[in-house]
């Protein structure tokens, strides 16, 4: 089978690099058997919808079925029409209104964009005066443009977080292995959102009991709203959860494989990935995915002022001497090469550094030993990740 993934960024690296297991994988450009779109963006736009119509089997959802990432609004009247547990929120264009809202939720605010952000459009904190700022800067435009002048307004909820990816063939969903990411840009949770500074699988509190309670209280209910309104999602669904104490919460959806949860849970994928990808595609889903036992732990390294303000253009060195490493995966996610054929830094978020080991615990020694030996100017990543 010939598989082209769409995307540059580390989760599509890893895409390539299982679907490369069992399968052809060609460029985007290429006639292929299979298209795999990455990002949340083409998908957005309705890039899946334009390779149907042009007769090719592509995995991810179009773009009415993008709408669940594409607008937080959306998103969360789906979840109140399928009836899945969510925090109490509102949706404002206005700031009177949303200022009232928000002075009557009991103390932890939670101040999203409507639209894309890249991961960082998420502003949580517990000072009222704070989250009034960021939802006038949002509605004003100056922090996100026209993706944030329409801002979802969420009581905070407590609980460690949890990612579930479903697979989707427009009626039917299977879970794959889940994974739990890190949000914040510094240790213990510290600093800004990011688009996520790592993660590791498996998660020993979300057994299969809370696997299946989140498949039949969220993704197979969100699955049927979508279907009973005409939607033939295929594709990833992304549940990005917390683990309340009253049961498990949706805090969002995403209409892709998670970043960098794809980074931890596809490593661990024991099955042909591409068939597997091509059966939801073609809407024949039968087989369950299995994983194997072994535990992966990704890292992230970023560049000096990410998430606001990054620094590009800098040399990057070691990655030969990580790779060599045994079990050690590092996925490029904001890396070009200069004229002189060098690795440079290209984005806020430049490697994945993965390990696989038998255990959590060896797979994060092993992914923070590769780590190490990575260098360039302002890196910086989170020394708490699967502690």
């Amino acid at each position: 089978m010939r598989v082209a993934v769409v995307g540059s960024g580390g989760r599509e690296h890893a895409l390539r690099h299982v679907l490369g297991r069992t399968a052809q994988v060609v460029g985007p450009g290429d006639d292929a058997d299979l298209y795999v779109i990455g990002p949340e963006q083409p998908l957005v736009d309705g890039e899946a919808d334009r390779l149907r119509a042009a007769g090719k089997l592509v995995f991810g959802p179009g773009a009415d079925g993008a709408r669940l990432e594409g607008s937080k609004a959306y998103m969360k009247q789906v979840l109140a029409d399928a009836g899945v547990p969510t925090a109490r929120h509102g949706v404002f264009t206005d700031l009177e209104p949303a200022v009232r809202f928000l002075t009557s939720l009991p103390g932890l605010y939670v101040v999203k964009t409507d639209g894309l952000a890249a991961g960082k459009g998420v502003f949580v904190t517990e000072s009222l005066d704070e989250a009034v700022e960021d939802v006038a800067a949002k509605l004003a435009g100056s922090a996100f443009g026209p993706a944030g002048r329409t801002v979802v307004i969420e009581e905070g909820l407590t609980g460690p977080e949890l990612s579930l990816l479903a697979v989707c063939d427009g009626r039917r969903a299977m879970a794959l292995a889940p994974a739990r990411d890190y949000k914040r840009v510094g240790d213990g949770d510290a600093g800004p959102n990011t688009g996520g500074m790592g993660a590791y699988s498996p998660v020993a509190d979300a057994g299969p009991d809370v696997v299946d309670e989140v498949m039949a209280k969220a993704v197979e209910p969100t699955l049927a709203a979508l279907r009973s309104a005409g939607i033939d999602y295929r594709g990833v669904l992304y549940t990005g959860l917390m683990l309340t104490p009253e049961g498990p919460k949706v805090i969002e959806y995403n209409v892709r494989f998670g970043d960098p949860e794809a980074q931890v849970v596809l490593p661990r994928f024991a099955g042909d990935l591409a068939a597997f990808l091509a059966a939801a595609a073609a809407g024949d889903l039968r087989t369950e995915p299995t994983f194997t036992d072994q535990a992966c732990v990704c890292v992230v390294l970023a560049v000096d002022g990410y998430p606001a303000t990054p620094r590009v253009g800098d040399v990057v060195s070691g990655i030969d001497e990580a790779e060599a490493l045994d079990g050690v995966l590092v996925f490029r996610a904001g890396v070009a090469t200069d004229d002189r054929g060098r690795a440079v830094t290209a984005g806020g978020r430049v490697l994945d550094v993965c390990a696989v080991a038998p255990t959590l615990a060896e797979a994060r020694a092993r992914a923070y030993e590769a780590a190490a030996l990575i260098s360039f100017p302002g890196v910086h990543y989170r020394k708490d990740i699967a502690a």
